[in-house]
């Protein structure tokens, strides 16, 4: 079963309302008819099924294979097209902790309606769910209290005995799969480069002979920049390559990217320039603005772009010098995010909610020359600082000296063509309204050919001034006008 190259997500980076949606907001049923949608409309070969930051529907399988059972009988869900779960990571949400453990208990019941539907329509019986996403993960531990609990204690109380002679298993029915995959999502810097201690301890303790690593592009970005976030995974990537080798395993690296340049540039009109920066990356987020903020015909070429995408090792890069640019540019980075924290904050308030979710519990501590800075998560920041005309991809830029320029563009151009298209968005008058050097903004567009879209200059202007004279109707059309310009909100 080859891994799926082209994974639906639920970020609500979206400007646009999708069309099976009544409101302004996605979810519970709206979230089904997405799945499908996506599926059968769009080409993706993967759902990531959310229950981490907000609530998620334990019986999307029955609904789905009821719903849509004619699609379901030519497309066996769990096999040719996935649903993959991503909950909560106990150890950074205890409050949601029991989430995780009824996210496992719900899998059997999910496989119990597949196979049952199945049977009925004389398919190919397959586990529907046999993945977990572990986000924020920092241990193998981590990942291996997912698959042992799962495997102890969901499939392994089967054979206890209830009454008499009597097990669970005889009661109840078996219960399957018989273990899970766990992926784990690698989001902050010190374990996206340590790959041999989460990932590689995990393999030599399991035995398993493949594994997917899901690395992120918007929490890196959003904590050390975006330039950072680029070399961060590539120098995972390359290091995940060398635990492959030496495991003599298969590993199949995914790749959280969204459609702002701050988050990665993959919408569907850059999808095959994106899977050339990575070579080696096997999975591509279609997160909700490349889903629904382009026509669907748009759509479908980028989803088939990343399909099509030969796929070859990871770049070679010299890890040293990669991460000593990261380190100048975060640290610039980490003093400028200081300054605009506030209109941030004051902004994201009026930023539109695209999706339902609770307040994300995320890596947002920033270097002691600024302290701990509250920030909303990636897409709201992100919507934010384009709002007022910042994008957020100039950030840290200045911390760059030649040599680093240089070394990003021989090892990394793609960056340069993510700037080329934020400087578009640059408002003049942002750096003055938030309190940052304009000298020091501005020194990021030095790389790039500027071109301005005047529409959304206009949007900007708009927002700055309602921001000024504290006329909040006016931010708030700004917000929504401006991201329909650009095609993401954040």
């Amino acid at each position: 079963m080859d891994p799926p190259r082209v994974m639906s997500t639920q970020h609500p980076d979206n400007a646009t309302v999708p069309f099976f949606v009544d409101g302004e907001v996605v979810e519970g049923e709206d979230e089904i008819q997405e799945a499908y949608y996506v599926y059968s409309h769009l080409g993706c070969d993967e759902q990531m099924w959310d229950f981490e930051g907000k609530e998620g529907d334990e019986y999307a399988v029955q609904k789905l294979l009821s719903r849509q059972s004619g699609f379901f009988e030519e497309n066996v869900l769990g096999e040719d097209i996935r649903l993959t779960v991503r909950g909560p990571n106990p150890d950074v949400e205890p409050t949601e902790a029991k989430v995780l453990l009824e996210i496992l208990e719900s899998i059997p019941r999910s496989y119990d309606a597949a196979a049952t539907f199945a049977e009925e329509c004389g398919v190919d019986e397959f586990a529907p769910i046999h993945e977990v996403i572990v986000p924020m993960a920092t241990s193998a531990e981590q990942l291996l209290l997912v698959r042992r609990y799962y495997e102890e204690f969901v499939v392994g109380k089967g054979d206890r005995r209830v009454v008499g002679d009597r097990t669970v298993s005889d009661w109840v029915g078996g219960f399957r799969p018989d273990t899970v995959g766990v992926i784990p999502l690698l989001e902050d810097r010190e374990h996206m480069l340590d790959i041999d201690g989460v990932v590689g301890e995990y393999v030599r303790e399991t035995g398993v002979n493949e594994q997917r690593v899901f690395l992120a592009r918007s929490d890196p970005a959003l904590n050390y920049g975006s330039l950072s976030a680029d070399l961060l995974n590539l120098v995972a990537l390359s290091r995940l390559g060398s635990v492959e080798e030496r495991e003599s395993i298969d590993v199949h690296p995914m790749l959280g990217a969204g459609s702002a340049p701050f988050r990665g540039g993959l919408s569907p009109d850059d999808a095959g320039n994106v899977a050339e920066a990575y070579p080696s990356v096997e999975t591509f987020t279609a997160q909700s603005a490349f889903k629904y903020d382009h026509t669907v015909d748009e759509v479908r070429d980028g989803v088939e772009a990343l399909k099509d995408a030969d796929r070859s090792t990871a770049r070679p890069i010299d890890e040293e010098r990669a991460l000593e640019t990261v380190d100048r540019v975060a640290e610039r980075y980490s003093k400028q995010v200081g300054v605009v924290a506030p209109t941030v904050n004051r902004i994201s308030d009026l930023v539109p909610d695209r999706r339902a979710r609770r307040l994300h519990v995320g890596l947002f501590g920033y270097s002691r020359e600024v302290g701990e800075n509250a920030l909303p998560r990636a897409i709201g920041y992100t919507a934010a600082l384009y709002s007022i005309g910042l994008p957020p991809t100039l950030l840290g830029i200045a911390g760059m000296t030649g040599d680093d320029a240089d070394f990003v563009e021989d090892n990394f151009p793609r960056f340069y063509d993510n700037l080329g298209e934020a400087v578009r968005y640059y408002n003049p008058r942002a750096p003055e309204f938030v309190g940052l050097d304009a000298e020091e903004v501005e020194e990021g567009l030095e790389y790039v050919d500027r071109e301005t879209n005047t529409t959304h200059r206009e949007a900007t202007d708009a927002a700055i001034d309602g921001l000024k004279t504290g006329d909040s109707d006016t931010v708030r059309n700004a917000v929504r006008e401006a991201a329909k310009e650009r095609g993401f909100l954040g």
